[in-house]
């Protein structure tokens, strides 16, 4: 049996079970890494009240996320992110969008998971400041999950995204959230076999009660296709991060969708 017809079998097995195996991607679990440049960046932010209060919208993710904070890549000449775009749609003091960026670089869902737990239960509590108290929070997580060693890629990936949906929730109930699909990567296959797997569990997840009180889905993987359905690669630095052209057309739907929220809270 070949690859690819393994993984669609243990896809169908995970389907027949529903309470499914335990994974890792569900739990609490501190970094190993040293993520400590960022670590501070975060710690400072978290630790100015007033910048805190300000916040309307809180993005949550991994270094998809946190690249919208950076402009050249120092390592690769040429190659630039997000930052002019979250300095024009998400920096302005006073707009509706004023955001603070909780993005790490490697981060899996068991990391957002233990940065996000209070600390009184031995997380990084980087939610328990009272003054952040944002309006909308965009989450896009998982991808790193699925480059484990793990023939149940899929639901890997989807038991760990839903477990950060629910704790997000639990930790801002009055938020809405923005749950964003996962972008194409460079590997057809993987695509194929996890990511729009996930993607169309996702689509159910904020459909589904009690999510659906609270989560929106935002589609992004079509506007990062070509006309082929590959990915593509004028929106990428290298097969899995965007480029400025990719943050742009992320930038160009989300904004949007959250003035489409806006209203009908309205």
């Amino acid at each position: 049996m070949n690859l690819a017809a393994s993984l669609l079998l243990f896809l169908g097995l995970a389907a027949a079970n529903p309470a499914g195996p335990d994974f890792v991607s569900e739990h609490p679990k501190a970094r190993v890494e040293d993520w400590r440049h960022r670590e501070a960046e975060i710690n400072a932010a978290l630790a100015d009240p007033a910048r805190l209060k300000a916040v309307r919208v809180l993005f949550v993710g991994d270094s998809i996320t946190e690249l919208w904070l950076r402009g050249l890549n120092d390592w690769a000449p040429g190659q630039t992110y997000g930052r002019k775009l979250w300095q024009e749609s998400f920096a302005r003091p006073g707009s509706a969008n004023v955001a603070l960026n909780l993005g790490v670089s490697s981060d899996r869902t068991e990391h957002v998971l233990f940065r996000i737990l209070p600390k009184a239960q031995g997380g990084l509590g980087e939610l328990d400041a009272p003054q952040l108290d944002p309006d909308v929070i965009v989450l896009m997580i998982g991808i790193n999950n699925a480059w484990a060693p793990n023939k149940l890629a899929a639901d890997s990936v989807y038991a760990g995204v839903r477990k950060v949906l629910i704790a997000l929730h639990e930790r801002r109930p009055r938020a809405r959230i923005v749950l964003q699909s996962l972008l194409p990567v460079a590997s057809e296959a993987s695509n194929r076999l996890v990511v729009l797997s996930v993607n169309k569990r996702l689509v159910a997840l904020a459909k589904s009660q009690p999510q659906a009180s609270y989560a929106h889905y935002l589609d992004l993987y079509p506007a990062f296709v070509d006309d082929k359905g590959r990915q593509d690669r004028s929106l990428f630095n290298d097969g899995l991060h965007p480029n400025e052209a990719g943050y742009r057309r992320w930038r160009d739907r989300l904004v949007p969708f959250l003035a489409e929220l806006r209203k009908k809270k309205a």
